[in-house]
């Protein structure tokens, strides 16, 4: 059963009619097959409408749903051969961040990502996609190992930010989301990042300075969060749909400011409600974009992933 959010309560409304009334055709002679399809019409066109002219709100609300695919999810539907690396060869082995070699297609990747966890032992787990400096090192060996033996790198992005903890500023926080920006820029094989829900703050541009950076659809990306925004210039989180506004943090606003390249489609009313096709469009668009890197050498990437960032805002 999907979870509804405040503005597809109409929509929800209308599918628990059409639950009532398939369990009384279910008990009963009445045919009613006729209008349980002609609810389900107006549900279906209702939550399209719905969709298509989501506020930046909306959709950040849209990009948090807790039933949205997660890492986990996407390994298991668009990798094959997923073999697990862990440990920054430090301090720990952060949880927030999981990576390791993985099969897209007929191309042998090192993938890394935000897991946020699906229920509440795995979101406490997984500290809620928040990692932490060992997190961003993990990445870091990640990265510096895939660029060893060749292999591009796929990162896949949902994370509200960097974690915020005392113990991790004492780590070095900062310093560790710089160096892995700087090792994704560093890279001399393919890079691509999707930004799959969240993208918050400088905890989702450390697995995102990539050649090629596709948005689902309905994802948010945005150097803080609108709650941490409005907090700051109003000085409360109730403007927080005002600073979703404000900030331009869609899919949409950033494909034509630049800071994307590509939206991927999701399902009608969001990757939540139809997580197989989500993920299979993904798989196909980041497949695309790394056949359109094949061919660059080494220092041609370096400069296209330079380019692409210099040029935001010029």
């Amino acid at each position: 059963m999907v979870s509804f959010l405040e503005f597809e309560k109409p929509v929800a409304q209308l599918e628990a009619r059409i639950v009532e009334l398939r369990a009384t055709a279910s008990v009963g002679d009445i045919n009613i097959d006729g209008e349980i399809a002609t609810l389900e019409q107006r549900a279906a066109k209702m939550l399209a409408d719905t969709y298509a002219k989501l506020t930046p709100w909306q959709k950040t609300q849209v990009a948090r749903h807790p039933e949205r695919p997660h890492f986990k999810d996407y390994v298991a539907g668009m990798f094959d051969n997923f073999l697990p690396l862990a440990g920054d060869r430090a301090f720990a082995d952060d949880q927030a961040i999981l990576g390791g070699f993985a099969t897209l297609g007929e191309r042998r990747v090192m993938v890394i990502g935000h897991e946020k966890g699906d229920d509440t032992a795995s979101r406490v787990r997984h500290n809620f996609g928040m990692a932490k400096p060992e997190g961003y090192r993990k990445a870091i060996r990640l990265m510096e190992l895939a660029d060893r033996f060749g292999l591009p790198v796929v990162t896949l992005v949902d994370t509200s930010g960097a974690f915020p903890g005392v113990q991790a500023e004492e780590r070095g926080q900062a310093e560790a989301i710089a160096r892995s920006t700087e090792a994704c820029l560093k890279l001399g094989v393919p890079m691509v990042s999707a930004v799959v829900g969240e993208g918050g703050s400088g905890g989702a541009i450390a697995l995102a300075a990539a050649n090629r950076v596709l948005m689902f659809e309905h994802a948010v990306y945005s150097v803080i969060s609108p709650e941490g925004c409005a907090s700051i210039l109003w000085r409360t989180a109730d403007k927080a749909s005002d600073a979703a506004t404000a900030m331009q943090v869609t899919a949409q606003h950033l494909k034509n400011l630049g800071v994307i390249d590509t939206i991927v489609p999701e399902p009608v009313g969001g990757a939540h409600r139809d997580p197989v096709e989500a993920i299979a469009s993904l798989g196909a668009a980041i497949e695309a974009e790394l056949a359109a890197l094949d061919g660059m050498d080494a220092s041609a990437l370096r400069t296209d992933r330079a380019n692409k960032f210099l040029a935001i805002g010029a």
